[in-house]
């Protein structure tokens, strides 16, 4: 996947909060983006284990987080902190906006 120019990240920002009056308005419409365009599930590798990202989900005071699994475990881990694979599953470009928004 190439790299979004800045006025790509722009465009896909204005898409996910266009509707939106405050902050957790736009979070969450970056949730809802995210999570209706990430090709689920994938494989990564966090901590030198191999999981799956299974959901991502919306979670007061930790933003938005992907629901990875590694046998009967669960754990959320922040979507900007998730290490993605290569190649980066469909859809990868809503976390670089919602990355772009943050910053």
């Amino acid at each position: 996947m190439t790299k979004l120019s800045k006025a790509e990240l722009d465009a896909l920002v204005e898409e996910a909060t266009v509707d939106a009056y405050d902050e957790d308005e736009q979070l969450a419409g970056f949730h809802v983006m995210i999570a209706d365009n990430l090709a689920l599930p994938f494989q990564t590798t966090v901590l030198g284990a191999e999981v799956t990202v299974k959901e991502i989900d919306l979670f007061c005071g930790s933003g938005i987080v992907a629901i990875c699994a590694r046998g009967s475990h669960r754990q959320a881990i922040g979507i900007l902190d998730l290490p993605l694979p290569t190649p980066r599953p469909e859809g990868s470009e809503w976390i670089d906006a919602y990355r772009h928004w943050e910053s």
